[in-house]
């Protein structure tokens, strides 16, 4: 019976990565009018479903990570009530942003959510040195280099007249080339983060706990991601089609090169930042919107964590 609720708590924690995170790639896409919603949403549901299937390559070192191995004592690890704790906190505060339409990262949610479950179960045996190393510091430092990879991408792209103003048939081609990138890219990245919290729970086993998450993210991208998909295509900044391709070009770099060291960066912090970058660049950057975002991210962690702690308590109070 809690195995079914760990593998339940984990499917939602997917479904609602999929729902907050599976536009981002493709945002720019529908931003700069180069395609429709839809057509933008499919592309981003059969790249991100590629990405997530190519993750089994990659699945060693951030499927450790974010087991709590080397954070929480040994103990935990794989322990259910823990696993639970962690997938319920995110998945809860994950579902929450997507529902009030903010661009928000799961990796962030989980980080969370593993630091708030150890210390309701073990103050002193949370080891804050890996938790700035392992995840921290990927993180913080991601947005910033997206930021400005993002502003030079797109000067340099101008420079040599390979990001115009107006669409053309290769501009189109690239962008779409470089959307799917983004997704496959995010599939890659965020796949290990979940299916760490299933492998192992109910007999379930590496491609399983993989497939699983990657049917679970396609249907939440497919059905809930409107509210994201506006705030990130029309809110953050205004672009052309040029700067759309520029912001998924810099986003995909940053994005594929921390998949490949094992680095679990957030796609959205990513995303977010390049488009910022490009913003900030051609001064159309709209901070009504992206200051709430940005005050999201900070709020969203510690949420994340007062919710997996609260989990914790209730389910030992239950096995009592």
């Amino acid at each position: 019976m809690f195995a079914i609720l760990i593998i339940l708590a984990a499917m939602a924690v997917a479904y609602a990565n999929g729902a907050n995170a599976n536009f981002k790639g493709v945002a720019s896409l529908f931003g700069s009018n180069t395609t429709g919603y839809w057509t933008a949403l499919r592309w981003a549901a059969v790249t991100t479903a590629a990405g997530c299937l190519a993750s089994i390559l990659l699945m060693g070192t951030m499927m450790t990570a974010f087991t709590g191995k080397g954070l929480v004592p040994d103990s935990l690890v794989g322990h259910p009530d823990f696993m639970f704790a962690v997938a319920a906190g995110a998945g809860l505060a994950n579902l929450l942003a997507t529902r009030l339409g903010f661009p928000v990262s799961t990796t962030h949610m989980l980080m969370g959510a593993l630091l708030g479950a150890g210390l309701a179960a073990d103050p002193s045996g949370v080891k804050l040195a890996a938790l700035w190393g392992t995840f921290a510091k990927p993180l913080l430092i991601a947005p910033i280099l997206a930021i400005m990879l993002g502003g030079i991408l797109y000067r340099v792209l101008r420079m040599l007249r390979l990001a115009p103003d107006h669409r053309t048939r290769s501009l189109d081609a690239l962008h779409f080339l470089s959307a799917g990138a983004v997704s496959f890219a995010r599939g890659m990245n965020d796949t290990p983060k979940m299916a760490a919290l299933l492998v192992g729970v109910g007999g379930l086993g590496v491609e399983v706990s993989l497939l699983l998450v990657m049917i679970t993210i396609t249907v939440g991208g497919l059905f809930g991601a409107r509210r994201v998909a506006d705030t990130l295509a029309h809110k953050i900044t205004g672009m052309n089609p040029g700067q759309g391709f520029a912001a998924n070009l810099a986003t995909s770099l940053l994005t594929t090169t921390a998949s490949f060291h094992g680095l679990p960066v957030s796609t959205t912090h990513v995303s977010v930042g390049a488009l910022l970058g490009i913003g900030i660049t051609t001064k159309q950057a709209r901070w009504k919107t992206v200051i709430p975002v940005l005050m999201a991210w900070v709020i969203t962690l510690p949420c994340s964590a007062l919710l997996s702690a609260l989990i914790w308590w209730l389910s030992k109070l239950w096995s009592r």
